[in-house]
């Protein structure tokens, strides 16, 4: 029996008829999107269902899809899709990540224009029949320097056609090394140095705990008196209400935005300000990028269901089925090394090594590699999956290298993850016992033996009397209850490490009263998705 996809949301005509000419079971319901009762009492009938954004694929949805296989968003948002439930009920999500680029960013410098020449005030203003020129005074593009907040697939794009309106562009990106930053023509610099300086200021990066609210009270104030600020990339990265006083102040000449905190903005305190241009999350809205994203996830599903290839896969890697049985906890274990690696790296990377020694060095290593790229990535976003992640990797100037090699040590087999960045080289090794569960073994050159948990916290220090004392009283006295504890250390009085596998969260209290001690070199709190 031919696989059944169900389209809820609107596709073109010519996706659908991929899924028909590859012998797919095609059932186009655009209707469905909005009605999720109606959806819900036939999803179990279908193997695929592709959606844009219309479509809510919620945990009680999932639950009443029976035999649904794969979801595929048109589009690179997946907010969506609960994600969650679909892993647990082995649903397979793919999106579109690189459909629709070129479109985002040429928005970004549309809303540039808009705001620079207050294009859209002046157009009501005739339209009404007056006649106001000396009303709508504007600025040039051409010298102005533009701060670019996120240098990476959209991002890049932008600089490169800023450089073409011969605009000086600086970069804020941790991501971007400097010799990716010289190939692109752009300026590296810090994100206050940014403020400083920039005439115009774009955001171009996924919303994280690390870039919620990147543009603040406090950042807003940091800018340069006149500054324009555009966001086409996602909301809640700035502001607003803070954002709206510097307009009013006049701290701010202007700004443009397509993406809101809350969606769909029916109310903004940004809206009805002087020289604020505002879209309905436009930047995907193009026939061009709209229909390449079409295409591309009826490509893909339809891959999946007859041949069981997986690309652009958010919950799932990308091997085999039969490479799947073996790989699957060594998947896991390079994502864990490289997710560490991440979070513990706060310069740009350079480079990134990967050693695998005995049994592993014989299994997928393009997976794993990817696998463990991914979890490094993951820190600048969270979206990073294993088909992406490398060329991510590539477009920011990372190189990457693997080395194979014999057992030659106490275990079966390992991985072994360095991070390069300019200012140091910092590695960690793991391998997974027989019990199937991922262990570090090896941090900075230290030996440990630590089992891998959702939280967990990371200490460096001088191996001196008193720190599991101090690190035991300060979680008890802030509710926080040790699963287990590891220590490692390089010889008697050198660094010492810890790793503190915890049931939740350590609160802030705890790592500043580890801080104050003196004690630690360095209080690290660290998430693993397990």
């Amino acid at each position: 029996m031919a696989p059944k996809v169900l389209i809820s949301d609107s596709l073109s005509e010519a996706a659908v008829q991929i899924f028909r000419d590859r012998g797919i079971d095609v059932d186009f319901q655009p209707q469905l999107g909005k009605d999720k009762e109606a959806l819900a009492k036939i999803i179990g009938n279908y193997d695929g269902l592709a959606i844009r954004s219309a479509t809510k694929a919620t945990a009680k949805l999932i639950e009443a899809a029976t035999n649904l296989k794969v979801i595929g968003r048109a589009g690179i948002g997946t907010d969506n899709v609960d994600k969650d439930a679909a892993s647990k009920a082995g649903i397979i999500v793919m999106n579109t990540p690189f459909g629709n680029m070129i479109t985002t960013a040429e928005h970004a410098i549309a809303m540039m224009f808009a705001v620079a020449r207050q294009i859209p005030e002046a157009s009501a203003s005739t339209h009404a029949g007056k006649w106001e020129k000396s009303k709508f005074m504007g600025v040039e593009l051409t010298g102005k320097t533009l701060g670019v907040i996120g240098a990476g697939n959209i991002g890049g794009i932008v600089c490169d056609r800023a450089r073409a309106l011969q605009m000086k562009v600086q970069a804020y990106d941790p991501f971007l090394s400097a010799e990716k930053a010289d190939k692109m023509g752009v300026k590296k610099v810090e994100l206050d140095e940014l403020l400083a300086n920039a005439d115009f200021i774009t955001l171009h990066v996924p919303y994280t705990d690390q870039t919620a609210n990147i543009l603040s009270a406090e950042n807003i104030a940091k800018m340069k008196k006149g500054v324009r600020i555009v966001n086409c990339a996602r909301g809640g990265l700035v502001d607003e209400e803070a954002l709206a006083q510097a307009l009013k102040s006049g701290h701010v000449a202007g700004a443009a935005f397509d993406v809101f905190a809350v969606e769909p903005a029916t109310e903004s305190p940004l809206f009805n300000l002087p020289n604020v241009v505002v879209t309905p999350h436009l930047g995907a809205a193009t026939t061009e990028a709209q229909e390449n994203v079409a295409l591309q996830v009826a490509e893909q599903m339809s891959d999946f269901l007859l041949t069981g290839a997986v690309t652009n896969a958010l919950n799932m890697p990308s091997v085999t089925a039969e490479e799947a049985k073996v790989m699957g906890p060594w998947i896991k274990l390079s994502g864990h090394l490289g997710n560490f690696s991440g979070q513990m790296t706060d310069e740009p990377i350079s480079a990134i090594n990967i050693l695998f020694d005995g049994s592993v060095s014989d299994m997928n290593l393009k997976a794993l590699t990817a696998a463990t790229i991914a979890g490094i990535m993951k820190k600048a976003n969270p979206d990073t999956n294993m088909v992406s992640a490398p060329v991510v990797a590539k477009e920011r100037g990372i190189q990457i290298s693997t080395t194979k090699q014999d057992q030659s040590g106490t275990f079966d087999g390992y991985v072994k993850v360095t991070v390069v960045t300019g200012a140091r080289e910092r590695s960690v090794a793991g391998t997974v016992f027989s019990d199937g569960k991922p262990r570090f073994i090896q941090i900075k050159g230290i030996n440990v033996d630590a089992e891998v948990g959702a939280h967990m916290l990371y200490t460096t220090n001088e191996d001196v009397p008193g720190i599991i004392g101090t690190l035991g009283q300060s979680m008890g006295s802030n509710g926080v209850n040790i699963a287990n504890f590891t220590l490692g250390r390089s010889e008697a009085k050198g660094e010492a490490i810890a790793l503190l596998y915890v049931d939740e969260p350590v609160p802030a209290a705890a790592i500043k009263a580890l801080g104050d001690t003196g004690m630690f070199r360095q209080v690290k709190p660290l998430t693993f998705d397990v």
